[in-house]
């Protein structure tokens, strides 16, 4: 006999109160109803129901055993939805978290076209820049950028990030251009200091080789929207992502130095718990990302000089 027909069989006595109107529901006689239940307890060697001539009632077990059964249906009759006629449907919740200045200008934006496209989903979305624990904080999740530590999360790139130091023109003016990175010893800089902060300092290519330097800082800050603020006031050297500076330089409130010392890019990347088989709505969540990043129009319209989300 098929297990699954048993199962739902259970749920429709347990939750219809009785073999009789279970059998009425599927329109067969309550004898095929009550052979199935032999069955399956015979099977799981537990009694679930006690029967009497007036009433039916879930033993200890039964009661446990429902609840699970019920989520198996549920879960059984989603897995067939989501696809259906050829085509993949997404349903349910997801839990995304980003970097907060990234995730206003990058993420954000992107949330109602994904849930327009996806009328079943719904989406929590947190921006925090600590280093959040995906399971067990609960998140499906996470996009990060720069380079990842090593852990057993799954993780995939989703584009590339180009860092660079930045300055005001007046700054510069006033305390100098750096010429190669040793330089940037003897600049004020403006440090990020968080749980992902660059602890071993700013990365450049010196000879073929990535070198880093942490320059002397007077002023950090935990958030990279507050250290770029400070860059076009005119405070330091800042060591910041291309997307988040494009603007100011194509209007000169900011300009590059060292450039010739650029270290290779490092990635934007989705990152989410090893699982054999994602959900459907976090594959498609991350494909429609990763999409976006993917046309080049996209971050072209980045050096328009919009101003970020609040």
């Amino acid at each position: 006999m098929d297990r699954l027909k048993q199962i739902e069989t259970f749920v429709a006595v347990a939750t219809r109160g009785s073999l009789t109107a279970a059998a009425q529901a599927e329109g067969v006689a309550p004898a095929v109803i009550g052979r199935r239940m032999d069955a399956l307890e015979e099977r799981l060697g537990v009694k679930l129901l006690v029967r009497t001539t007036r009433r039916l009632a879930l033993t200890h077990e039964g009661a446990a055993f429902l609840e699970n059964c019920q989520r198996l249906i549920t879960d059984f009759n989603t897995a067939e939805a989501e696809v259906s006629e050829g085509g993949v449907k997404a349903r349910g919740h997801l839990r995304i978290t980003a970097p907060a200045g990234f995730g206003r200008r990058h993420v954000a934006p992107l949330v109602p076209q994904f849930l327009a496209e996806h009328p079943d989903v719904s989406l929590s979305l947190n921006l925090s820049d600590r280093l959040v624990d995906l399971v067990n904080d609960g998140y499906d999740c996470a996009i990060r950028v720069g380079d990842l530590p090593d852990s057993s999360l799954v993780s995939q790139r989703l584009a590339d990030n180009r860092r660079m130091v930045v300055a005001s023109p007046a700054y510069l003016a006033r305390a100098g251009t750096p010429r190669h990175p040793a330089d940037i010893t003897r600049h004020e800089g403006l440090i990020l200091s968080s749980e992902a902060s660059q602890t071993r300092g700013w990365a450049f290519t010196v000879e073929g080789q990535v070198q880093h330097v942490r320059p002397r800082a007077r002023l950090d800050c935990t958030d990279g929207q507050v250290l770029h603020a400070w860059c076009l006031q005119g405070l330091g050297l800042a060591w910041r992502s291309w997307w988040e500076v494009a603007a100011d330089l194509k209007a000169g409130r900011l300009v590059t130095v060292l450039d010739d010392f650029a270290a290779p890019t490092n990635g934007i990347y989705a990152v989410y718990a090893q699982r054999k088989h994602l959900p459907v709505r976090l594959r498609l969540w991350i494909d429609f990302v990763k999409a976006q990043y993917a046309d080049p129009a996209y971050w072209a319209q980045q050096a328009v000089g919009h101003e970020p989300m609040a």
